[in-house]
């Protein structure tokens, strides 16, 4: 079998941006727009979809071809994850390179298997996980990331990580980080606009730390801004909403449900700043979308968090109540000090470009096709 480097057939898995873009489904679409931008002329890149209800939006990324396959995703990951089967060509075609974009592998006869990680914390609390990750991921993903022909994650915390507890090399390993949205920073700060949460309402989101801070924000500064949590709730999130029913936060604290793509620049330009309390994050996209907007950020000192946010981000350890109490407060009593983060931010937030990260992966992907058919990278 001979490969032809003037041509790259790429499979990308696009399953977790075909419901609701928030996070890794996110990463996805963004990544895919940014590899069709960066394609050569003789390359293609196929989006794979499969669900039984869900279709792939037509109207979203038309130039790129797609295979949406009427197979139930259980079904169909249940065969791909503990029986290696059927490969993804009798879905495709041949194609050079099959991207899944979770820990597991996608089954192939002949491409180049690609992983992407983006955090390790279904090893630690898999309790924070749905039942399909729990089942498969602390079992199959350390072995899957041995056996990939290569392993993408989304920053040096998680390739640390990877190599750390996978005992995957690090020469195997390439980090293609989120870019920065395309939007122009806001004119003016917000100093009064609400506080912000963005995120998946989880039990790694640690909104209830969040919550404890708020009220003791508000019981020490009663003028204190609105807390807003933007983003779908799930089932571990009821006790949250139950808590916000009722005072201290009736009246002060709104819950948006998940935001839709276009709607999220229009929040950010509206908020005094971000709070992002993660237990574990595998990088953050809201902390970048944010300091692109020119807002202040909070975040944990937790996972790649603080690498994201850098010198613009003040931190706090996740079930300090008190220092975030206070962090909220100084950005609110000091517009100095919030101006001056949120100049750090948009200085920052420069540095993470979609295109990059995309060209980035592109080279990768012949590497590892040339490694695999035996030429030189």
């Amino acid at each position: 079998m001979c490969y032809d480097d003037r041509r790259l057939r790429i499979l990308l898995d696009y399953r977790p941006a075909l419901r609701q873009r928030s996070g890794v489904g996110e990463y996805v679409h963004e990544l895919a727009a940014a590899l069709g931008r960066q394609l050569a002329p003789s390359d293609t890149l196929t989006l794979f979809s499969s669900s039984w209800k869900d279709r792939l939006d037509p109207a979203l990324l038309p130039s790129l071809p797609r295979v949406d396959a009427r197979v139930p995703v259980r079904f169909l990951n249940y065969a791909w994850h503990r029986l290696g089967w059927p490969p993804v060509e009798s879905f495709a075609g041949r194609v050079d390179v099959a991207h899944a974009m979770h820990p597991l592998l996608i089954p192939a006869r002949h491409a180049a298997r690609v992983i992407t990680i983006h955090d390790l914390d279904f090893l630690d609390h898999p309790e924070r996980t749905h039942a399909e990750v729990r089942r498969d991921y602390p079992d199959l993903a350390p072995v899957h990331a041995r056996r990939a022909d290569h392993v993408v994650t989304v920053s040096a915390f998680t390739a640390g990580e990877i190599v750390r507890r996978f005992d995957v090399d690090a020469d195997r390993i390439t980090i293609v980080s989120p870019g920065a949205p395309a939007w122009s920073p806001r004119p003016h700060p917000m100093p009064q606009g609400f506080i912000l949460f963005m995120g998946t309402l989880e039990p790694r989101k640690n909104v209830g730390v969040l919550l404890r801070a708020y009220a003791r924000l508000i019981a020490a500064v009663p003028s204190a801004p609105r807390l807003v949590l933007a983003g779908a709730a799930t089932a571990a999130a009821d006790p949250w909403l139950r808590d916000i029913a009722e005072a201290p936060f009736n009246g002060r604290v709104e819950h948006l449900g998940y935001i839709e793509p276009d709607r999220r620049r229009d929040l950010y330009a509206a908020a005094s700043m971000l709070v992002l309390p993660s237990h574990m994050e595998g990088f953050g996209l809201p902390v970048l979308e944010a300091m692109t907007m020119g807002v202040p950020v909070i975040v944990s000192q937790r996972g790649a968090l603080p690498e994201v946010g850098g010198d613009a981000a003040v931190t706090f350890e996740p079930d300090d109540v008190d220092g975030l109490a206070a962090a909220m407060r100084r950005y609110l009593e000091d517009p100095a000090c919030a101006a001056a983060a949120a100049e750090r931010g948009r200085r920052r937030a420069q540095a993470y470009s979609w295109d990059a990260s995309a060209r980035t992966l592109l080279e990768t992907y012949r590497q590892v096709v040339a490694r695999r058919q035996g030429g030189s990278a």
